[in-house]
């Protein structure tokens, strides 16, 4: 399984690689939107797992643009955040993510996260 790990934050990215890989993902990291975009139209991805504030393309537009210009049509969005309003969430859903992770969040709650989108654990 491949995964794509979209956050500004070298920590969360390594983090979150960490865990993943320990659980027998291939990852690759994008530190914006923008580069994320960019990185998907030359990848196949099974998850992108992406924060919303990011300096030069946030998640939420990240998303959309994918979305709409049909970039990976199958690959699973879980949106990694603090943001808990529901009209937050309810835009997110609407532009095309799958799920949400909340900040800070634990290595099981990662992997529930990845069960409830279809996902087994490999370990």
């Amino acid at each position: 399984m491949r995964a794509l790990i979209v956050d500004d934050s070298h920590f969360i990215r390594e983090y979150v690689r960490s865990e993943l890989e320990a659980l027998g993902w291939m990852c690759t990291e994008a530190r914006d939107g923008r580069e994320a975009v960019g990185i998907v139209a030359a990848g196949t991805f099974d998850v992108m797992l992406v924060d919303v504030n990011m300096p030069v393309m946030g998640g939420l537009a990240c998303v959309k643009k994918m979305r709409e210009e049909k970039l990976a049509p199958g690959m699973k969005v879980m949106m990694v955040t603090t943001e808990a309003d529901n009209s937050f969430i309810r835009q997110a859903l609407e532009f095309g993510a799958d799920e949400f992770l909340m900040k800070p969040f634990s290595l099981q709650g990662l992997r529930e996260k990845l069960l409830l989108m279809g996902f087994e654990s490999n370990r």
